[in-house]
């Protein structure tokens, strides 16, 4: 499990583009038959990647949580961005086709990943935070996460929001998870840009074809830099950093967050006027 620290404002303004990178970009998460993880220093979140082929994969447990096992202290979110697997979780098993959740509670001893064809194999994304409370771990599909339909082909970000861990969907301790999917035609996501100190956010990005990108903004919002992201890739969203981002075709992202607030309104605008 790769550990990345936090950085300010101030450290981010010395950095160049490789170290942009290799502060916040994740990289590789999915890999054949491993469970690959980051542990962030922004409020302790975990984000992994899980892509069983041949075996069934177990959620492993690593020295740097001082844990007995992974989720004694912490609660977790799984969305499957591939085809449909299974997830075993303390003997039960879970069926998540594309585009599912599954919400894991704390107290969760043994997990597992497996798949459900090998030509077309699942691709389960992960994201951990520490937890105080035992909630019940729940499966929700896609047509039950609340979908909304925001934006306009005019501006080219049509795009449906699908709620899932939140206060009125999966209740958690800490942990809001969903995704948005943008329509043909479409490109730019998370727009008006926006910050909220009271808690971090990753972007995990897919569906992108092989040949396109997604240029992810991020920094102060006068005082912009930019990734550019291909599919599968994560990227850690500090408190004080703005977000949004224009791919050159559609695609999708699962956004996740952990801290102090649920609420997913929860934002200081940065107007796209006001952006350098």
């Amino acid at each position: 499990m790769q550990i990345r620290f936090q950085n300010s404002p101030e450290e981010m303004k010395t950095m160049n583009t490789e170290q942009l990178r290799e502060n916040f970009l994740v990289q590789n998460l999915m890999q054949d038959d491993t469970v690959q993880l980051v542990y962030s220093h922004y409020d302790r979140m975990i984000i992994g990647g899980a892509k069983p082929l041949h075996k069934t994969i177990p959620l492993p447990l690593h020295d740097e949580l001082k844990a007995g096992y992974f989720l004694e202290r912490r609660e977790m979110g799984i969305i499957n961005v591939g085809a449909k697997g299974l997830v075993t979780a303390d003997g039960k098993k879970y069926e998540l086709e594309k585009l599912e959740c599954l919400y894991l509670g704390k107290g969760t001893k043994k997990v597992s990943f497996a798949a459900a064809g090998k030509k077309d194999p699942a691709v389960f994304y992960l994201l951990s935070a520490p937890a105080h409370h035992k909630y019940a771990s729940r499966k929700m599909t896609k047509e039950k996460a609340s979908p909304v339909h925001l934006g306009d082909s005019a501006t080219s970000n049509k795009r449906t929001i699908y709620k899932y861990i939140h206060p009125d969907g999966i209740k958690s301790c800490q942990l809001v998870m969903g995704l948005t999917v943008l329509e043909e035609g479409s490109v730019w996501n998370s727009v008006p840009p926006h910050t909220h100190t009271r808690r971090m956010e990753v972007y995990f990005y897919f569906d992108v074809p092989d040949l396109h990108r997604v240029f992810h903004f991020m920094g102060q919002p006068q005082e912009t830099r930019h990734l550019v992201m291909t599919n599968h890739e994560a990227v850690i969203s500090a408190p004080w950093s703005m977000h949004f981002g224009c791919g050159t075709s559609n695609y999708g992202f699962i956004w996740g967050m952990a801290g102090e607030n649920q609420t997913f309104t929860d934002m200081d605008p940065a107007p796209i006027k006001d952006l350098k």
